[in-house]
Order: C-alpha cells, then sequence, then structure tokens
C-alpha cells in the first residue's frame, strides 16, 4: 500500500474540492499518482452525484455574464447546499460557464425539459405532425416522427439538455453532475434570463 503524505492529500483536494479523507482514500489506491488519483475521484463523484440529486439548494450565486462587448448580457441563479460551496472555484467556474452556455445558445428558454409551458409544446407538436403528414407517411410512422422531433426541439431550447460548449461530448447536465461530484453537494439550475442588444424593439 503506497504512503502517501499530508502534503499530496492537502495538494489533491485544492485540486479536486474534495474531502481529505476521500483525496487520502483515492491516492493509496492509485500508489500516489495525483493524475490516477483525480480520476478516481471524478468516477466515483459521477455516481455519488446522483445520490446527492434531490437535496435541499438555498445557497449559490447570481452571476452576470456579458459578451460581445456588452451587446448580449446573461444574468443566471445557480444553486448548491452551502455558502462554503457557492465560494469554490469550481462552483463559480461552472456558473460562468452556464451563463456563456447561455448567451452562445439564443434558442435557450428553459432549464429543463420539465420547465418547458405546455401551451409551447402543443404548438410545436402541432407544427411538427403538419410536418410529418405532408410526408404521405403512415399514421404510426407520423407519430414515431413527431415524437422524435418533438424530443430534439426540447433538448435544444433546454439548458440541461444541450450539447456543453467547452465539450460537446458531453450535455450540461452531465457536466453539471461531474461538479456535484467534485463539491460534494448537490446543485440546481433555478432561472436565468438571456439579454440581446436591440432584441424586440419596435419597428420605426
Amino acid at each position: 500500500m503506497a504512503e502517501v503524505t499530508a502534503a499530496e492529500v492537502k495538494k489533491l483536494r485544492e485540486k479536486t474540492g474534495v474531502g481529505m479523507m476521500e483525496c487520502k482514500k483515492a491516492l493509496v489506491e492509485a500508489g500516489g499518482d495525483v493524475d490516477a488519483a483525480i480520476k478516481l475521484l471524478r468516477e466515483k463523484g459521477a455516481a455519488k452525484a446522483e445520490k446527492r440529486l434531490g437535496r435541499t439548494t438555498s445557497e449559490g450565486l447570481v452571476h452576470a455574464y456579458i459578451h460581445g462587448g456588452g451587446r448580449i448580457g446573461v444574468l443566471i441563479e445557480v444553486n448548491c447546499e452551502t455558502d462554503f460551496v457557492a465560494r469554490t472555484d469550481d462552483f463559480q467556474e461552472l456558473t460562468n460557464n452556464l451563463a456563456m452556455q447561455v448567451a452562445a445558445n439564443p434558442q435557450t428558454q428553459c432549464v429543463s425539459q420539465e420547465d418547458v409551458p405546455e401551451d409551447i409544446l402543443n404548438a410545436e407538436q402541432e407544427i411538427l405532425t403538419k410536418q410529418a403528414e405532408s410526408s404521405g407517411k403512415p399514421p404510426q410512422v407520423v407519430q414515431k416522427m413527431v415524437e422524435g422531433r418533438l424530443k430534439k426541439f426540447c433538448e435544444e431550447i433546454c439548458l440541461l439538455e444541450q450539447p456543453y460548449i467547452k465539450d460537446d461530448k458531453k450535455t450540461v447536465s452531465e457536466v453539471v453532475k461531474e461538479v456535484i461530484g467534485t463539491v460534494g453537494e448537490n446543485i440546481s439550475v433555478r432561472r436565468f434570463v438571456r439579454f440581446q442588444l436591440g432584441e424586440e424593439l419596435p419597428d420605426k
């Protein structure tokens, strides 16, 4: 079994935000290899994140992000369980990146699929149904086409379902879960608003 020093454990904690005991176990398991220990903590963190979902989140940050020389602005509220985690670099970086995600995707309307208003879903479903019916396909095929396209529509307008701008192999939801595993607390995106210069101004 590899011997690890307190300094090594502290260094790993500073890099990951994970508790001292978990850092020590990971270093021992990784034979003292810091990079391998980080990988182990991330793998375990993803599993633990699932258990933390649903915990009450009443702390966090309201973050403002301005892009394009003041042409686009985003206000986003991201919650966690304690003020301690809200002050960590991992949480603050996530919050900023989520604001950037909203700024880069003007179609983003909701946090998750559960938040999509029923009238928007119904209107989109009606449009998609008419489009699918015009293909002349049988009704059962039309239904599957509509279901698939409606799912894609929700993924496009819902923040958590979108491909992450910094790694499109992951969804935003998966990235949030990774950070949950790292900081050891539940994290939830509560709300956001996006402003774009000149947007929805009345015609002169």
